[in-house]
């Protein structure tokens, strides 16, 4: 279930961005030759007006094929990609990503008013050493009060216990009693998700990864939650990528391909479809961000070159472009692999397969 889910996500995903394109072309009145679903061998395909809608053999991306959008294609007719405007031009590339994005905004807002998932409570993991061991806080708890203030998620409690510096009184639940406990603080510095060093109170506690509530907000209250998820989830990612690139985070932890998707979708769908419906949020804002990047081949190396384009008041020889094309191409295979291999080895996707084998054999 989870594979044929993985699989009608990223498809999902390529449809919008895709339409982005197609539908902005045509407003602009560029003739779409072809709008495929996957590349490689064509599975399937029909025929309206003049795009041919396919549907092809690898499903893992897709595209929108332009009429005349390089200049060996080129002929000068006035529904041609090349025959518009810079800013016509710069605007077809950009309606890919930002339709995911909007997508993502109204997913957001989707989850948040029919509940959003978060981390409950329950204590899935104690640290030894640490003051929660001390007191006597045991696996399976729900902390439901840090110093009389009521905590919901594990997130929540996270944030509480990190601001105090010597000693915080918890309610906890187990087996319907509500049991007071006095916990020390534990000082320790952390490095953040861009690499900081910071200084922070522990307990020593981990969530139950499996263990889930969902917070439902009003329609209205949905809608803000949902822009200030996505700002604060951009400005995150926008940070990670900053700090990949100085050499504060490590890429192998921050990125992840089909396979991981495949296996963050499985966990996804035992917790339901609001679950579900919060992964689609994050992948469209995900792949909005990663299809803006400066880089060849990508709409944000696409809509770069525009821009120098516009600087220098002509055009890119055909020479250049394929030259900047195949190294594209190039920087996007190696990445492929490496980020293949990546999830091979992240989600021990070997010996997993190694271990049905054994099972079965």
């Amino acid at each position: 279930m989870g594979f044929f889910i993985s699989i009608f996500i990223l498809s999902f995903l390529i449809i919008v961005h895709e339409f982005g394109h197609l539908f902005t072309a045509k407003r602009f009145g560029v003739k779409v030759e072809r709008f495929s679903i996957g590349f490689g061998r064509k599975l399937f395909s029909f025929k309206k007006k003049d795009t041919e809608y396919l549907i092809s053999a690898i499903p893992l991306g897709g595209y929108v094929k332009l009429a005349g959008d390089s200049l060996e294609e080129f002929s000068g007719q006035p529904y041609e990609y090349l025959s518009k405007p810079v800013s016509r031009r710069a605007m077809i590339v950009f309606s890919g990503p930002a339709l995911n994005y909007i997508l993502a905004f109204f997913f957001f807002w989707l989850v948040f008013f029919l509940g959003s998932p978060q981390l409950s409570t329950k204590v899935g993991e104690l640290i030894s050493g640490f003051g929660a061991e001390k007191a006597g806080i045991l696996v399976d708890d729900v902390i439901t009060r840090v110093d009389g203030e009521e905590v919901r998620t594990f997130e929540e409690l996270q944030k509480m216990i990190h601001k105090k510096t010597d000693i915080v009184k918890l309610t906890i639940l187990r087996e319907s009693n509500y049991i007071d406990l006095e916990v020390d603080i534990q000082k320790k510095e952390i490095k953040d998700l861009f690499g900081k060093k910071r200084l922070v109170g522990l307990i020593g506690i981990r969530p139950k990864d499996d263990e889930l509530v969902f917070l439902k907000y009003g329609f209205v209250e949905s809608f803000f939650l949902a822009g200030n998820t996505l700002f604060s989830l951009t400005s995150t990612v926008l940070k990670a990528i900053w700090a990949i690139l100085t050499w504060n985070l490590s890429i192998r932890e921050s990125i992840t391909g089909p396979l991981g998707i495949f296996y963050i979708t499985t966990k996804a769908v035992k917790f339901g479809m609001r679950a579900v419906l919060h992964l689609i949020a994050v992948l469209n804002l995900s792949l909005a961000i990663f299809n803006i990047l400066p880089l060849p081949i990508l709409d944000g190396g696409h809509l770069l070159l525009l821009g120098i384009e516009k600087i220098k008041k002509r055009r890119f020889s055909p020479k250049t472009e394929e030259i900047i094309n195949r190294t594209g191409l190039t920087l996007i295979i190696i990445l492929a692999i490496f980020v293949f291999y990546n999830d091979l080895v992240k989600f021990r996707v070997l010996e997993k397969v190694l271990e049905f084998f054994k099972i079965h054999r």
